[in-house]
Protein backbone atom coordinates (compact mmCIF):
# COMPACT_ATOMS: atom_id res chain seq x y z
CA UNK A 1 0.00 0.00 0.00
CA UNK A 2 2.81 2.43 0.85
CA UNK A 3 4.22 2.17 -2.69
CA UNK A 4 0.76 2.82 -4.12
CA UNK A 5 0.30 5.93 -1.99
CA UNK A 6 3.81 7.11 -2.85
CA UNK A 7 3.04 6.63 -6.52
CA UNK A 8 -0.19 8.58 -6.22
CA UNK A 9 1.64 11.35 -4.40
CA UNK A 10 4.48 11.58 -6.92
CA UNK A 11 2.07 11.59 -9.82
CA UNK A 12 -0.69 13.93 -8.60
CA UNK A 13 0.53 16.09 -5.70
CA UNK A 14 1.72 18.91 -7.96
CA UNK A 15 -1.50 18.85 -9.96
CA UNK A 16 -3.65 18.86 -6.82
CA UNK A 17 -1.61 21.68 -5.28
CA UNK A 18 -2.11 23.76 -8.42
CA UNK A 19 -5.86 23.17 -8.43
CA UNK A 20 -6.13 24.12 -4.76
CA UNK A 21 -3.93 27.24 -4.96
CA UNK A 22 -6.51 28.88 -7.20
CA UNK A 23 -9.09 28.39 -4.46
CA UNK A 24 -7.34 28.73 -1.11
CA UNK A 25 -3.84 30.14 -1.55
CA UNK A 26 -0.41 28.50 -1.52
CA UNK A 27 0.01 27.89 2.21
CA UNK A 28 -3.39 26.34 2.78
CA UNK A 29 -3.13 24.38 -0.49
CA UNK A 30 0.06 22.68 0.69
CA UNK A 31 -1.59 21.76 3.98
CA UNK A 32 -4.69 20.42 2.24
CA UNK A 33 -2.58 18.32 -0.16
CA UNK A 34 -0.81 16.68 2.78
CA UNK A 35 -4.09 16.03 4.62
CA UNK A 36 -5.63 14.67 1.41
CA UNK A 37 -2.98 11.98 1.17
CA UNK A 38 -3.41 11.10 4.84
CA UNK A 39 -7.13 10.63 4.18
CA UNK A 40 -6.43 8.63 1.00
CA UNK A 41 -3.96 6.28 2.72
CA UNK A 42 -6.54 3.67 3.87
CA UNK A 43 -7.82 3.13 0.32
CA UNK A 44 -6.06 0.50 -1.80
CA UNK A 45 -4.58 2.41 -4.74
CA UNK A 46 -5.53 -0.43 -7.09
CA UNK A 47 -9.21 0.20 -6.33
CA UNK A 48 -9.04 3.90 -7.29
CA UNK A 49 -10.32 4.11 -10.86
CA UNK A 50 -10.12 7.92 -11.26
CA UNK A 51 -7.31 9.16 -9.02
CA UNK A 52 -7.64 12.86 -9.88
CA UNK A 53 -11.36 12.90 -9.16
CA UNK A 54 -10.81 10.88 -5.98
CA UNK A 55 -8.07 13.16 -4.65
CA UNK A 56 -9.87 16.36 -5.66
CA UNK A 57 -13.05 15.23 -3.91
CA UNK A 58 -11.15 14.50 -0.69
CA UNK A 59 -9.34 17.86 -0.92
CA UNK A 60 -12.50 19.86 -1.59
CA UNK A 61 -14.25 18.09 1.28
CA UNK A 62 -11.36 19.10 3.54
CA UNK A 63 -11.61 22.72 2.36
CA UNK A 64 -15.37 22.67 2.92
CA UNK A 65 -14.97 21.16 6.40
CA UNK A 66 -12.43 23.83 7.32
CA UNK A 67 -14.76 26.52 5.98
CA UNK A 68 -17.58 25.22 8.15
CA UNK A 69 -15.31 25.07 11.18
CA UNK A 70 -14.17 28.66 10.65
CA UNK A 71 -17.74 29.82 10.08
CA UNK A 72 -18.86 28.24 13.36
CA UNK A 73 -15.87 29.81 15.09
CA UNK A 74 -16.70 33.26 13.65
CA UNK A 75 -20.35 32.94 14.57
CA UNK A 76 -19.49 32.07 18.14
CA UNK A 77 -17.10 35.02 18.34
CA UNK A 78 -19.42 37.43 16.48
CA UNK A 79 -17.13 37.89 13.44
CA UNK A 80 -19.10 37.38 10.21
CA UNK A 81 -16.51 38.37 7.55
CA UNK A 82 -15.92 36.22 4.46
CA UNK A 83 -12.73 34.15 4.39
CA UNK A 84 -10.80 32.31 1.68
CA UNK A 85 -12.54 29.00 2.39
CA UNK A 86 -15.92 30.49 1.51
CA UNK A 87 -14.53 31.81 -1.76
CA UNK A 88 -13.17 28.31 -2.41
CA UNK A 89 -16.70 27.00 -2.11
CA UNK A 90 -17.85 29.61 -4.61
CA UNK A 91 -15.02 28.67 -6.96
CA UNK A 92 -15.96 24.99 -6.62
CA UNK A 93 -19.56 25.83 -7.51
CA UNK A 94 -18.42 27.83 -10.54
CA UNK A 95 -16.23 24.93 -11.69
CA UNK A 96 -19.15 22.50 -11.34
CA UNK A 97 -21.44 24.87 -13.24
CA UNK A 98 -18.92 25.12 -16.09
CA UNK A 99 -18.62 21.34 -16.29
CA UNK A 100 -22.41 20.88 -16.34
CA UNK A 101 -22.89 23.59 -18.98
CA UNK A 102 -20.27 21.97 -21.20
CA UNK A 103 -22.13 18.62 -21.14
CA UNK A 104 -24.10 17.52 -24.19
CA UNK A 105 -27.80 18.36 -23.56
CA UNK A 106 -28.94 14.71 -23.53
CA UNK A 107 -26.61 13.91 -20.66
CA UNK A 108 -26.98 17.26 -18.89
CA UNK A 109 -30.76 16.87 -18.60
CA UNK A 110 -30.45 13.49 -16.88
CA UNK A 111 -27.55 14.65 -14.69
CA UNK A 112 -29.37 17.77 -13.48
CA UNK A 113 -32.61 15.91 -12.75
CA UNK A 114 -30.75 13.25 -10.79
CA UNK A 115 -28.10 15.24 -8.93
CA UNK A 116 -29.90 18.54 -8.40
CA UNK A 117 -33.56 17.58 -8.80
CA UNK A 118 -33.28 14.56 -6.53
CA UNK A 119 -35.17 12.35 -8.96
CA UNK A 120 -34.55 8.60 -9.16
CA UNK A 121 -33.73 6.94 -12.46
CA UNK A 122 -37.25 5.43 -12.75
CA UNK A 123 -38.76 8.88 -12.08
CA UNK A 124 -36.56 10.47 -14.74
CA UNK A 125 -37.42 7.68 -17.18
CA UNK A 126 -41.15 8.21 -16.64
CA UNK A 127 -40.87 12.01 -16.89
CA UNK A 128 -38.82 11.89 -20.11
CA UNK A 129 -40.49 8.89 -21.73
CA UNK A 130 -37.29 6.85 -21.69
CA UNK A 131 -36.34 3.43 -20.43
CA UNK A 132 -34.48 3.18 -17.13
CA UNK A 133 -31.55 1.61 -19.02
CA UNK A 134 -31.35 4.69 -21.26
CA UNK A 135 -31.35 6.96 -18.21
CA UNK A 136 -28.58 4.85 -16.62
CA UNK A 137 -26.52 4.96 -19.82
CA UNK A 138 -26.89 8.74 -20.20
CA UNK A 139 -26.01 9.25 -16.54
CA UNK A 140 -22.88 7.15 -16.92
CA UNK A 141 -21.90 9.28 -19.93
CA UNK A 142 -22.56 12.46 -17.92
CA UNK A 143 -20.32 11.19 -15.11
CA UNK A 144 -17.61 10.24 -17.61
CA UNK A 145 -17.80 13.79 -18.93
CA UNK A 146 -17.35 15.17 -15.40
CA UNK A 147 -14.33 12.95 -14.74
CA UNK A 148 -12.77 13.89 -18.10
CA UNK A 149 -13.18 17.60 -17.33
CA UNK A 150 -11.64 17.15 -13.87
CA UNK A 151 -8.68 15.41 -15.48
CA UNK A 152 -7.94 18.47 -17.65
Amino acid sequence: MAEGLNGLYRRYAGWLDGRLRAHVGADQAADVVQETYLRAAPYPSGDIRHPKAFLLRIALNLVRDESRRLKRQRESSGDFGQDQSESASQAEQLMLKQIVISMPPLYRDIFVLSRFGGMTYPEIAAARGLSVKTVEWRMSKALEHCVARLDD
